[in-house]
C-alpha cells in the first residue's frame, strides 16, 4: 500500500491532498501500471483517513506547548524507539507541533507493522506537512531531510 501512496503523492496531489480526478480513475489508471486493486484502496481509504484525522485534531482541545506526549503501548511498539525518538526531534526543531504529531501517529498507525519503519515515517510526516499550507516552512526543511537521506548526504 506504501508504494501505491508514494505514487499518488509524487503524481496527484496538490496542495490541499486532493486528488484531481475521480477514486474510480485513479483505481483504473493504477492498475493500468500494475498496482493492486486491495492496495489501491487501501491507499485511498488511508488518504480520506489523513483528511478526516486533521479536521478532527483541528476541531478539537488545543494542547499546550509543553506537554509531555505518553505512547499507548500499540503505538509504541508500531513507532518502535527510533521512530518516536524521530518525532520527538522534529517537535524540538519545530517542524512538528502537537497537533500535526497527533495526525502523523493516527497516519502511521493506520498502516500495517510491516510497513512502518523510519523511512516510512519520514515519508508520513512530510504527506501529513503538505497537506497543511501553513506549515510550509516544516515541508521545506523535511523535505530537505529526506533528499539528504535519499543521497547520503551529512548535515
Amino acid at each position: 500500500m506504501f508504494e501505491v501512496l508514494m505514487f499518488l503523492f509524487e503524481n496527484y496531489m496538490d496542495g490541499n491532498i486532493v486528488l484531481k480526478v475521480d477514486d474510480e480513475t485513479i483505481i483504473v489508471e493504477l492498475e493500468k501500471i500494475g498496482f493492486d486493486r486491495y492496495e489501491i484502496g487501501r491507499a485511498l481509504q488511508w488518504l480520506n483517513g489523513l483528511q478526516d484525522m486533521q479536521k478532527t485534531v483541528i476541531a478539537g482541545p488545543k494542547f499546550t506547548p509543553h506537554a509531555l506526549r505518553y505512547y499507548l503501548p500499540e503505538e509504541s511498539e508500531q513507532l518502535g524507539v527510533d521512530g518516536k525518538g524521530f518525532l520527538l526531534y522534529l517537535e524540538q526543531v519545530g517542524v512538528l507541533d502537537p497537533l500535526t504529531r497527533e495526525v502523523v501517529i493516527d497516519r502511521i498507525m493506520a498502516l500495517e507493522p510491516m510497513e512502518v519503519n523510519l523511512g516510512r515515517i519520514k515519508w508520513v510526516v512530510l504527506m501529513v506537512l503538505f497537506n497543511q499550507p501553513d506549515k510550509k516552512s516544516a515541508l521545506s526543511l523535511m523535505q530537505e531531510m529526506i533528499l539528504a537521506d535519499a543521497f547520503d548526504v551529512l548535515h
